[in-house]
Parts: structure tokens; sequence; C-alpha cells
């Protein structure tokens, strides 16, 4: 039984690392985005990619959301 018991509590730890990723991910492909559209808004001279940036960063995250979520339910 020890040696299960040590297993469970290093696939606990696994999804936690996992899913702490997460904290991580989406707020920095968020502001990775915004900073890809604020460059070009400068390189183009416009005053909207950011925006365009911003949401594609937002999307990207939820993206990666849910591919941890579902890599971790198929395990």
């Amino acid at each position: 039984m020890p040696a299960n018991d040590s297993s469970n509590k290093k696939t606990l730890w696994v999804q936690m690392a996992n899913y702490s990723q997460l904290a991580f991910i989406f707020p920095a492909a968020t502001v990775i985005g915004w900073l890809i559209g604020l460059g070009l808004d400068r390189w183009l001279h416009t005053t909207w990619l950011y925006l365009v940036g911003l949401i594609l960063g937002i999307i990207a995250g939820f993206v990666e959301l849910v591919r941890v979520v579902l890599s971790s339910d198929s395990k």
C-alpha cells in the first residue's frame, strides 16, 4: 500500500503543477498579445491594433486552458 500512496501523491503534485501553470500562461498570453498589438500600432501608425492583439492573446490563453483541462481529463 505505501507504494500506491506515494504514486497517488506524485500524481496529485503533477496535477497541481499542471493547473498552476495556467496562473502564469493566461496572463502571459494576454500581455504578449497586447504588446505585439502595441508594437504593430507604433509600426503601422494605427491606434486600434493593440485591441486585436489583446483579444488574440486572451483567446490563446483560453485555448491553452481548454487544452490543459482536456488533457488532464483524458488521463
